[in-house]
């Protein structure tokens, strides 16, 4: 190969800088991270960089997009109809769950660089609102003869705003996933319990 970089199809070389950009974006937060840094973990130039992502923000924009995605993706099996609502409970924790611990990067960059940033904070807030649709929708699903003024939206913020404070502990190698799992399980199925009378 005569300069030494393989072609590669666009969305792959996408990818592998979107790779690249959530690691270092993870390791040195939003600030101290330059093009430069980015450029060299996807062993490219800084000009091909800029080429396909024409700003930091924009890259970093679009690593919270594609990071987002993928953790509504990691919980979406839940939603299988032929699961029992605790299963689908269940499902939903461990898919969550899992996609933290197994993707810890994407977790720094999605809720705790993110949220900082006034800049991208609608963006994470969009995803995460999508999140609580989700949960919302699992809860009164699992409900059986829920009081008229039962409020599911409020019962999955308080949901979510639980398992993102057990996901922290799950990034910082803490708590295992099983046990997280069983944690918000039990939070989350005495919650419902309460409400079934």
């Amino acid at each position: 190969m005569a300069g030494g970089t393989k072609r590669l199809p666009r969305a792959v070389r996408e990818q592998q800088m979107l790779d690249a950009a959530v690691e270092v974006f993870s390791a040195r937060g939003y600030h101290d991270t330059s093009m430069d840094a980015i450029a060299a973990a996807a062993e490219i130039s800084k000009p091909m960089l800029y080429l396909y992502y024409g700003s930091k923000d924009e890259l970093f924009s679009a690593g919270i997009a594609r990071e987002g995605q993928r953790f509504v993706e990691a919980i979406t099996p839940a939603a299988d109809p032929s699961l029992t609502p605790r299963e689908q409970l269940r499902a939903a924790l461990l898919g969550f769950l899992g996609f933290v611990d197994e993707h810890r990067s994407s977790w720094m960059v999605l809720y705790r660089q993110s949220m900082g940033e006034q800049t991208f904070a609608s963006q994470v807030r969009t995803s995460r609102a999508r999140l609580i649709e989700l949960t919302a929708k699992l809860l009164e699903s699992s409900t059986k003869d829920p009081e008229p003024d039962t409020d599911f939206g409020i019962m999955a913020v308080a949901l979510v705003g639980a398992g993102e404070a057990v996901a922290d502990r799950v990034a910082g190698g803490e708590i295992e996933v099983e046990k997280a799992a069983d944690l918000l399980e039990n939070l989350a199925w005495r919650g419902l319990a309460g409400k079934k009378k």
